[in-house]
């Protein structure tokens, strides 16, 4: 798992990164929200460990701003203060947790570790967690929007057995047969996919021989 940790306590930002490191966990760690929206930018991660108050804004404020860019990442919130509006606000935006300082790390990699419990589905050369939301094509993520991303998680969760067209047209924002068939298209390409149409009925990934 790759995570990006936002943190700008030297120590505790050390610590904690040596710490999972050990445990075999990717981490990059950034001390400021301007390295966070940069590297989250060019990269993708599994989650986010995001300390709430830092001298330039919040992480909270952050995770709102990934959010508008359909940013779904999971996220972990570090903060200091139990503030019951901010842990609102925070769930509201989709963060999964929040550990208060001070913690031990043992309590941190057991919260990751709860959170993150279903393995990845496989299908051929292709991955899907559904704790992550993340598509993996031959070992690289692939980045196929939300909506496609939504359809496609329904579809390989039910492989074998077709999807009624009405399920899948609930994830969509302006539902509507052309579009369905447009993220359809869309997950066809981009994933090297298979997807049968069973007319009047709904879509199909058949199983693996």
């Amino acid at each position: 798992m790759k995570i990006l940790l936002l943190e700008d306590d030297q120590i505790l930002g050390e610590t904690i990164e040596i710490f999972l490191t050990q445990e075999n966990y990717t981490v990059l760690w950034v001390t400021t929200i301007e390295e966070a929206e940069e590297v989250t930018f060019n990269d993708h991660f599994d989650l986010y460990l995001f300390d709430t108050n830092l001298p330039e804004g919040t992480g909270l404020s952050l995770l709102q701003d990934l959010r508008y860019a359909e940013d779904t990442t999971p996220t972990i919130f570090i903060t200091a203060l139990t503030d019951m509006n901010s842990m609102a606000k925070g769930f509201k935006l989709g963060a999964l947790d929040y550990i208060k300082k001070p913690f031990d790390p043992e309590e941190l990699l057991i919260r990751i570790g709860a959170k993150f419990k279903e393995e990845n589905i496989q299908y051929g050369n292709i991955f899907y967690s559904p704790d992550t939301q993340t598509i993996r094509l031959e070992g690289k993520v692939v980045d196929i929007g939300i909506v496609p991303t939504k359809i496609f998680a329904k579809l390989i969760d039910n492989v074998g057995s077709v999807v009624y067209k009405e399920e899948l047209l609930d994830c969509l924002e302006h539902p509507s047969d052309n579009a369905l068939r447009v993220n359809m298209t869309k997950i066809k390409q981009k994933l090297s996919i298979e997807i049968k149409n069973i007319r009047s009925r709904g879509y199909l990934i058949e199983k693996e021989n």
